[in-house]
């Protein structure tokens, strides 16, 4: 049902035909290897700056940075749905596609998390002033989870059709 509802929008709007032409996925695989370098230099430098590394840096000059991560990040759920909806059967039975949506999950429960109080605490903190515990766990759950996506999404193309294999289904 998933994969007939996601082919169907894919066909119906014209993004299949669109990501099959000679240019249409290398194009829109750029964009989304941009994206992810983009999030991760930002996300990526700002969690090991919690973590204790480059501490010349202060941290709320790296949070400023933080608002590009974001845009990158809505730029790689636009250019993964065009991926998912332009072959579906490749993605949604595909067990490292659900560990990539997995640790993608894990990675914005993190957000919320740290953003819900954390955050406050990061901010009053000096330029070379270590981040509490509890801050270091958020970010290298972040860092782990930023990591997890690109690996399962490197190893998605090992997987190919007919895996009708799911964790959720």
């Amino acid at each position: 049902m998933i994969v007939e509802t996601l082919q169907h929008i894919g066909d119906t709007t014209g993004i299949y035909a669109f990501m099959n032409t000679a240019w249409g996925w290398p194009a829109i695989e750029s964009l989304h290897f941009i994206g992810l370098a983009t999030l991760l230099g930002t996300v990526g430098l700002f969690d090991l700056r919690l973590l204790g590394f480059a501490r010349g840096i202060s941290m709320a000059a790296l949070h400023r940075f933080v608002p590009f991560g974001v845009a990158a990040l809505i730029a790689n759920a636009l250019t993964g749905a065009l991926f998912l909806v332009s072959a579906p059967d490749q993605y949604v039975y595909n067990p490292a596609f659900q560990l990539k949506v997995a640790c993608m999950l894990v990675a914005l429960l993190n957000v919320i998390v740290f953003y819900s109080k954390p955050v406050q605490t990061m901010k009053a903190l000096g330029p070379e002033a270590n981040a509490p515990r509890s801050i270091k766990l958020i970010a290298a759950i972040s860092l782990a989870s930023w990591c997890g996506v690109i690996v399962f999404g490197r190893v998605i193309t090992m997987f190919r059709p007919p895996y009708h294999w799911c964790f959720w289904c």
